[in-house]
């Protein structure tokens, strides 16, 4: 549309993301002012989060409107909060973060696949109809 409008879109694109990472540069100077230090590490959990939600939102709900795309996204991140939340609640050290994470990522990632397998051996059976 905006093309349309005789706007040139490569131009705005890179002036949206410079904006965007203009306001992510200065949230993390905000939050390394508040903290009284930098590390290089600070963000990386937060980006995890944030792209599993975004995956285990997208995955387990398809075709969907903006709207319940976001709501989808909202509990994707809920039930990424709950399942790290029972892993340390059953036990494991807090070490264990990680591969308990990267594990979760790859069944929510694989679950598209694998419920199409199990589509086609069950309906060859002639179960689902």
């Amino acid at each position: 549309m905006v093309r349309s409008q005789g706007a040139n879109t490569d131009t705005l694109k890179i002036l949206g993301l410079m904006i965007s990472n203009g306001l992510i540069a200065f949230s993390g100077a905000l939050i390394s002012q508040d903290n009284g230090y930098a590390d290089i590490s600070m963000g990386i959990g937060t980006i995890v989060i944030g792209l599993a939600s975004v995956i285990i939102g997208e995955v387990l709900f398809e075709n969907l409107t903006i709207a319940k795309r976001l709501m989808c996204v909202v509990l994707g991140s809920t039930i990424y909060r709950m399942i790290i939340a029972l892993v340390l609640n059953l036990g494991m050290a807090p070490t264990d973060l990680k591969l308990i994470s990267a594990l979760l990522l790859a069944v929510i990632l694989s679950s598209p696949l694998l419920k199409g397998v199990l589509q086609k051996s069950v309906g060859k059976r002639g179960l689902l109809k």
